[in-house]
């Protein structure tokens, strides 16, 4: 037993006033988090474990407060210890969305996910909050040619393929910036997103939650990297969250409008998320985020004959990306 599971034991006997209580691991977390379920005479409970000189469980903190006030389905914080970065939870179980769903009862889940997802766009409390801004959307897309195409592929691009992708960064940019701005969680699909007996979906990893486009969360949800549904599904969903936005507030843009954003905010979380499944693995040493990359480009390569503003994108990757991602996985 290392130092850090003797604090944690001793943290948990001194609250319960008790050591018979028994820990497993819970999940493993895409950060330096770790997550345990505790068993303690008939209930169990989860801990976060987030080591203070790699991670700052204040923002959990706060902002699960800004969604329960809202009365989003996020775990209670029974006890906390900021100076450790020990956590104990209400524990949601182990029924997450990517593991449940299916073709039967994907439409009543997906409505659910998106029911919730309207619930703390139109109530939670962005005060405070970081802004999706140009700077972050920037940082975010760089992930891209820095540890998916050099570090990872070993492409070194152009100086025309330089500008052509910061041309293309600049527009995805205006376009994010453009939308409504709303509280945004930033990791909306299935693997946080739990299967429980009341007010379903239990959402979780919320943390770094900031206020930003409207569409973002949606993208998150309904282009997930880790399941992929045909395009006329996604769709219907889209709609099926107008359909229900308009219905509790008046909607600020065209239905058009929003589809564009819909579709290049998508394409901005897919560089990024291709970035950060690189440097999981390059950094991290943790493999299994690879296989996830080609499905989450081809979301964007779908977009090719919809946008010609994606033509060189989409060419690129036709063309160059994915025969090199096809020889390295």
């Amino acid at each position: 037993m290392n130092d850090r599971q003797q604090s944690l034991n001793q943290w948990l006997t001194e609250y319960f006033q008790s050591s018979d209580f028994t820990i497993t691991t819970a999940s493993a977390d895409a950060s330096f988090r770790a997550y345990y379920r505790v068993a303690f005479k008939d209930n169990t409970y989860i801990v976060m474990d987030a080591p203070p000189e790699y991670e700052d469980c204040c923002a959990f903190i706060d902002i699960t407060g800004r969604l329960l006030a809202c009365q989003s389905n996020v775990p209670e914080i029974l006890h906390h210890d900021k100076q450790q970065g020990f956590l104990l939870l209400t524990d949601f179980g182990d029924s997450h969305y990517l593991a449940s769903i299916n073709t039967d009862n994907a439409d009543k889940l997906y409505q659910q996910a998106i029911d919730s997802l309207i619930q703390f766009q139109l109530n939670a409390d962005c005060t405070g909050l970081a802004d999706y801004d140009q700077n972050l959307l920037q940082r975010e897309m760089d992930l891209f040619p820095d540890w998916f195409l050099q570090r990872y592929l070993d492409l070194q691009l152009s100086e025309h393929e330089k500008e052509s992708m910061a041309d293309l960064f600049k527009l995805l940019i205006k376009e994010a910036t453009l939308q409504s701005q709303t509280f945004v969680h930033r990791d909306y699909h299935s693997r946080n997103l739990m299967l429980t007996k009341a007010n379903s979906p239990g959402i979780l990893d919320y943390q770094d939650a900031v206020k930003g486009p409207i569409t973002y969360d949606l993208v998150s949800l309904l282009k997930d990297s880790y399941i992929n549904w045909p395009e006329d599904k996604r769709l219907q969903w889209v709609n099926y969250y107008l359909q229900q936005l308009e219905s509790k507030s008046p909607l600020a843009f065209q239905t058009d409008e929003f589809i564009r954003w819909f579709d290049l905010m998508g394409v901005q979380r897919e560089l990024k998320v291709a970035g950060i499944f690189a440097r999981l693995y390059l950094r991290d040493d943790k493999h299994g985020y690879l296989q996830h990359i080609p499905p989450t480009l081809h979301y964007i390569l779908e977009l090719q004959d919809k946008y010609p503003e994606l033509d060189w994108l989409c060419n690129y990757l036709n063309e160059t990306v994915m025969p090199a991602l096809e020889n390295k996985l």
